[in-house]
C-alpha cells in the first residue's frame, strides 16, 4: 500500500489481466471492480445498474467464473484473468454468442445484455451443453425488463448447438483463451 499525496488515503497496486492484456494500476483500496473497469480502464461495456448485487448488469468472467463486479473490490483482481463482453467481439465482427443474441431478438434496450452474454460465457466454460432449466438457473441473477427471458435463453440454447462450447485454457502469460468458432477470444 501506498499513500495518496493528495489526500490520506492509502492506494493498492495491482496486476491484473483484462481482456487478455496486462494492467497495473494504483487504486483506492474501497474502489469497487465494476468502477475500475468503467472509470480506470475505459470498459463501459460492464454496466451499473444496483450496485448491490441484484440486478446482474455488472457481471464480469473472472478466472472462469461469472461474478458480480459490484460486489467486488478492484483490489481483489490482482493476479487474476478478467473478461468483459468487450472481449467477445473481434473488430468488427460478432461473436458467436453475440451473433445468436442477435438472431434471436434476445435484446430490446441492450442495458442488461453485457451482464447476460458474460454469465453465458462463463456457463460456456462449464464443458457442458445445459438444459433450458439449466440456462434459466444460471442466468436467473440478471434481471431483464425489456425482453423476458425466452428470447434470451433460446439465443444461448442456441449458441451451444450451433457451437462447441468455448474451453478456458490457460495460455502460459496468464491469459484466459476462449476456443469458439472464428477464433474470437
Amino acid at each position: 500500500m501506498t499513500a495518496n499525496p493528495a489526500s490520506t488515503e492509502l492506494l493498492v497496486e495491482l496486476t491484473t489481466t483484462v481482456n487478455g492484456e496486462e494492467v497495473t494500476a494504483t487504486v483506492p483500496p474501497r474502489l469497487h471492480a465494476a468502477d475500475f473497469l468503467r472509470s480506470k480502464l475505459g470498459l463501459t461495456g460492464t454496466h451499473i445498474g444496483c450496485e448491490q448485487g441484484s440486478c446482474g448488469m455488472c457481471t464480469v468472467v473472472v478466472d472462469g467464473e461469472a461474478v458480480k463486479s459490484c460486489l467486488m473490490l478492484a483490489c481483489q483482481l490482482d493476479g487474476r484473468t478478467v473478461q468483459t463482453v468487450e472481449s467477445l467481439a473481434t473488430d468488427d465482427r460478432l461473436a458467436p454468442l453475440q451473433q445468436a443474441f442477435k438472431d434471436a431478438h434476445a435484446l430490446q434496450c441492450g442495458f442488461c445484455t453485457p451482464g447476460f452474454l458474460m454469465t453465458a460465457t462463463a456457463l460456456g466454460y462449464q464443458g457442458s451443453c445445459p438444459s433450458r432449466a439449466e440456462i434459466r438457473e444460471e442466468i436467473a441473477g440478471v434481471l431483464c425488463r425489456c425482453t423476458g427471458y425466452e428470447n434470451i435463453v433460446s439465443a444461448i440454447e442456441n449458441w451451444f448447438a450451433g457451437s462447441a462450447p468455448p474451453a478456458a485454457d490457460e495460455a502460459g502469460d496468464g491469459a484466459t483463451v476462449v476456443d469458439v468458432p472464428g477464433g474470437v477470444r
